[in-house]
């Protein structure tokens, strides 16, 4: 079949979204199964129980066995409820009850979870350290979907508060399936070699998933490199996770082919973390855990030239070697997969294409590290010792945020007073207090307060001592005086116990908040667990075997470039020359337009503009002009007049023009202001604006759009003229603008662009100056912008009536503080909670100006309404929402009807602007159409789904992916004109062989086929006309409802048909206009 050719084509397809129908496939599946229903009673167990009748293994859901529940024998926040499901096991929901019969029950109770049985971790929603809210009676159950799900062996409820009228008393189950696990155990030396065909790897695209456990903080995971030092690794820092991929040489580094990407923090915490890398082209997107970075590349990227082999857990040495130090990684990868290969499950079948070097081993170790975490200042442990030896000495690891805060405080036998090791200004301290004594400290570290582990090491013997810090010994202090040192005291780690319990412990900056494992005291590792049991020291508000520390700046809530800092419980950010303000340096010091500048009383003078407020855009320096009006002047560098000569269309000038401000922030003072424009002068001897003879223009200049305007100073898009064209005293009647005189003379046409859409000028194109005596110049002003499209300011001194018909704005929460402020009114804060944030999980819909149940509705208009920096489009809901009406007796109520040829109308703060979105048209109404001329041989192709589905792909597996996109319904107009046949028009088609065709026989008729099912012949409609293929332009519409399609031809042709072929477009593909390929 022939192409267009010679046609002139204009298209409009609406594929309306709400028409598509969304079903999920592969993203759900069945993993709510009772997993401790069926446990044997050896899987319970408890830290107590009130007798053998209210034992762990009668803590089962809706069960009545023994006295009907679990109760321990004290109830206080030291309790717990554990369950081993005896392998690891994905959890994705937990049930609670009370006892039965009983006023026992739990109010609220964390949820912790662990691999061994040891070293737990706390399930936490959304980052936030809150507990679950449990139940109100004994029999009622508390069911939660955990999201996302636990992986794990071992669960543990701890209480934290229960009925103040009884006692601790809990029933639970536990949901979830099965989880397949392939793990390897890396030793610090030993790695993996993955090697693979050529043919295996796509060159545009990479998926690497995995997951990892560890103790240490620093190692390498994964790594590829090629000949030229370029490279692609997972390395861990500092607990961090960095992605590093140099796509050029290493010997020429350049920002355009190096990716440095950040994720994650504290991951040396011996708990699973998941880490996916997915490259398409030029787009990374970086995820750990739940958090997810996306990179877009600039300038050449590519990682085709590395070696066909990648390394996991360390690099190969000899001959490899990379520009930053490294160590192997030592722990645990889970289920590795490389571009879909599984690395481990091809280790241990040891298959030829993997190395293993070194010690490796298919089932993951459990170092034996306690931690304890001291949740509060109140926190302490006590332990004594028994030795008695002439030295007091102790070892152990710690990590805070804290600045400050007691470590140690060691009681000294036969003399008053103590050891003091403790944290001031992130700086360990140390010295001998005695009272009555000024005491030495001796400093060691910095830094410290740093949340990574750091090791220490105190001895205090004979009359000296020392302290050494990550292994590195402080100097020792100068004697202490004659006195002997005998160990014997209590040892206070973290804080100090109320003074009613007689203790001489002594704490100068208050507790310690944070994590402790390895204690050792006199050489002999202390046994926590004994400490939880009661059975050695004493303690009070800690968290024995698990480490609670969490990075609350992590994601980094402090906006334009603020940095984040913490201490245990908050983050603060530094807005220090950012710009910004408040709690998450949110707030703009800066107005955003010279009117509001006005409006403070400040006069004419430079200033700081932040156009967009609060938003992403930085604040730039202009010039206010004070006058009756606020004038916003932007300069540019090419204020000055300029000559142009030996121009022609083949050899045109192009000149360029740079602001001081980025295309976003004039875009976003543009929009924000009433009124712009610009003074353009175009003087000129005999260099025309348009060829006479054609209307071919030959000069033209380009805005912000970045589309060509053909419209000089004084006009409007529309009208195509020159301000001497408009007040008809054009040099030659004949034209609307002067220099299109073309005489030898000099003249000029001036006038102002006052188009705000198209401003300001970024381009000036001159082609008319090539020929004998031609010659041409211009001069471009500043742009200029006045008022504001918000409105003034307005004050107020008392809290006004807001049903006063006036618009009134009401702003918004950080995750800092919850704020609420109504217009200018004081603004009501409420801070954060030390514990955290739970980030509401709601699965209902948006109800805007009532309630689901229409009680109390309110009666008015609501607009401008963002969620999260979105704006949602109420007038969209408007339309189809009972006794909702779209609008507020805006600008669009009376100016509306401008918009044309299907042009939405936008309501503006001051004004409003046709969308042209949807249109087959463009211009400031939409009036302007959207042609294109097609030759021969030529076509245009709109493809619905990715690229990377045109590949190797069959379109049956293509298919595959989407087969759960269906068009029930689609409206299609468009005009024509041609002299060709046969000839194809349209042709739209699916991944399953379905297709809608439009054509021009080879006699002149209009053809429509419409095949919804491969399986059926097609449905045709033929349309007798003389011949359609006449040149002139016919235009054509195309509805479909499902099975019924109504075609209008020309305004005077129209039919209705029913198809036999089906009712739903599948998996549409692509859109052609001139020929099938």
């Amino acid at each position: 079949m022939g192409s267009v050719t010679g046609a002139v084509l204009k298209t409009l397809l609406l594929l309306s979204t709400q028409n598509w129908n969304r079903v999920e496939a592969g993203n759900s599946y069945d993993c709510d199964d009772p997993l401790v229903s069926a446990l044997p009673q050896a899987s319970f167990s408890s830290s107590s129980e009130l007798s053998s009748s209210h034992g762990p293994g009668f803590a089962r859901l809706n069960r009545r066995d023994g006295a009907g529940g679990w109760s321990p024998l004290v109830s206080n926040k030291y309790q717990w409820l554990q369950i081993d499901l005896g392998e690891r096991m994905e959890v994705t929901a937990v049930a609670t009850q009370g006892g039965y019969g009983s006023s026992n029950w739990v109010t609220s109770y964390l949820l912790m979870f662990s691999d061994s049985g040891w070293n737990w971790k706390q399930y936490r929603q959304e980052d936030s350290i809150w507990g679950f809210s449990g139940n109100a009676n004994a029999d009622s159950v508390v069911y939660y979907r955990l999201q996302p799900s636990i992986k794990a062996r071992f669960l543990r409820f701890i209480p934290l508060e229960w009925n103040p009228k009884g006692r601790i008393g809990m029933r639970i189950e536990v949901f979830g399936c099965a989880y397949r696990s392939e793990v390897v155990d890396l030793d610090g030396k030993s790695f993996l070699l993955y090697r693979f065909d050529q043919k295996s790897l796509s060159p545009i695209k990479d998926i690497i998933s995995l997951k990892f456990k560890t103790v240490q903080s620093d190692g390498i995971l994964l790594h590829r490199e090629g000949p030229n030092g370029n490279h692609i690794t997972l390395q861990l820092r500092r607990g961090r996770l960095f992605l590093l991929i140099n796509s050029g040489e290493a010997k020429l580094p350049s920002t355009s082919n190096l990716v440095n990407l950040t994720l994650g923090s504290l991951l040396d915490d011996q708990h699973w973390h998941s880490v996916l890398i997915q490259r398409l082209g030029k787009q990374v997107n970086f995820t750990v855990d739940e958090h997810r970075h996306h990179f877009h590349a600039q300038g050449e990227f590519s990682l085709v030239n590395l070696d066909y082999e990648i390394s996991f857990g360390g690099i190969p040495a000899p001959g490899k070697s990379v520009p930053f130090p490294h160590r192997n990684f030592h722990g645990c990868l889970e289920n590795l997969y490389y571009n879909g290969v599984d690395i481990i499950d091809l280790a241990k079948q040891q298959k030829p294409q993997i190395i293993a070097m070194g010690n490796v081993s298919f089932s993951c170790s459990q170092p034996q590290s306690m931690p304890v975490t001291f949740l509060s200042s109140r926190s302490y442990l006590a332990l004594p010792d028994f030795s008695g030896e002439e030295e007091v000495s102790a070892t152990f690891q710690f990590r805070t945020w804290n600045k400050a805060g007691l470590l140690l405080f060691s009681e000294l036998q036969l003399i008053s007073g103590g050891i003091l090791l403790f944290l001031s200004d992130g700086k360990l301290k140390s010295n001998l207090y005695q009272p009555g004594k000024l005491p030495s400290d001796i400093t060691a570290g910095v830094g410290l307060n740093d949340g990574q582990w750091h090791s220490v090491s105190l001895s205090a013997k004979k009359n000296h001592l020392s302290v050494a810090v990550d292994g590195q010994m402080a100097s020792a202090a100068p004697p202490l005086g004659p006195e002997q040192i005998y160990s014997g005291g209590t040892y206070y780690f973290g804080g100090c116990p109320d003074k009613s319990f007689g203790s001489k412990c002594k704490s100068p900056l208050g507790g310690f908040q944070g994590c402790m494992r390895l204690i050792s005291i006199s050489g002999k590792v202390v046994d926590l667990i004994s400490v939880q049991q009661g059975s050695l020291g004493n303690f009070s508000d800690l968290q024995i075997d698990s480490c609670g520390i969490s990075d609350r700046c992590l994601p980094n809530y402090c906006e334009h470039g603020g940095e984040c800092s913490q201490s245990w419980s908050a983050f603060h950010c530094n807005c220090t020359n950012t710009g910004y303000r408040g709690a998450t340096c949110h707030n703009s010091i800066y107005e955003q337009s010279c009117e509001a500048y006005k409006h403070r009383g400040n006069t004419s003078g430079f200033y700081y503009i932040d156009s967009d407020g609060s938003g992403p855009l930085e604040p730039f320096l202009l010039y206010c002009n004070m006058t009756e009006t606020a004038w916003t002047i932007i300069q540019h560098n090419g204020s000055d007049l300029t000559r142009v000569r030996n121009t022609n269309p083949e050899n045109p000038y192009a000149g360029f023009f740079e602001y001081v401000a980025s295309m976003e922030q004039l875009q976003a003072t543009i929009n924000r202001a009433e009124y712009c424009e610009q003074e353009f002068t175009y003087y000129c001897k005999k260099s025309r604006l348009v060829n006479k003879q054609d209307g071919t223009p030959l000069s033209w200049w380009v805005g912000r759009t970045n589309e060509t305007q053909t419209y000089w100073g004084g006009s409007s898009p529309d009208l195509q003229k020159c301000t001497c064209g408009l007040e008809g005293n054009c040099i030659d009647s004949q034209y609307y603008c002067n220099c299109d005189a073309d005489r030898n003379e000099w003249t000029n046409d001036t006038g102002l662009l006052a188009y705000k859409e198209h401003l300001p000028v970024t381009k000036i194109v001159i082609t008319d100056t090539g020929r004998l005596h031609s010659e041409a110049a211009y001069k471009l002003g500043p742009l200029l912008c006045r008022g504001d499209g918000n409105g003034p300011g307005i004050s107020v001194q008392s809290p006004p009536h807001f049903n006063d018909n006036q618009w009134h704005h009401v702003r918004e929460r950080n995750m800092k503080e919850a704020s609420l402020q109504v217009d200018q009114l004081t603004p009501k804060t409420q801070p954060a909670p030390a514990d955290g944030h739970v980030l509401l999980q709601l699965n209902s819909q948006l109800f805007v100006g009532g309630t689901a149940t229409r009680q109390r509705g309110f009666l008015g208009c609501i607009r401008s309404l963002q969620l999260n920096g979105m704006t949602l489009d109420l007038e969209e809901r408007a339309q189809v929402t009972p006794e909702v009406q779209p609008g507020c007796r805006g600008h669009c109520s009376s100016y509306g009807k401008l918009c044309r040829n299907g042009g939405k109308c936008r309501e503006r703060p001051i004004g409003f602007f046709c969308d042209c979105t949807f249109s087959a048209y463009t211009g400031p109404f939409c009036s302007n159409e959207i042609s294109a001329y097609f030759g021969s041989g030529s076509s245009v192709i709109y493809n619905f789904q990715e690229n990377y589905l045109l590949s190797k792909n069959s379109s049956s597996h293509a298919a595959s992916f989407h087969g759960d996109m269906k068009l029930s319904r689609e409206m299609i107009k468009f005009s024509f004109r041609t002299t060709r046949t046969p000839s194809l028009l349209l042709f739209v088609s699916s991944f399953y062989k379905e297709y809608l065709s439009v054509i021009i026989a080879k006699n002149g008729d209009l053809q429509i086929r419409y095949k919804l099912n491969k399986y059926q012949e097609p449905d045709v409609v033929n349309f007798d006309f003389k011949n359609i293929a006449d040149g002139q332009l016919h235009h054509i519409m195309i509805n479909r409802e499902e099975g019924v399609v109504f075609i209008e031809i020309d305004d005077n042709t129209k039919r209705q048909i029913h198809l036999s072929s089906g009712t739903e477009f599948s998996a549409v593909k692509s859109l052609v206009l001139g020929r099938i390929l």
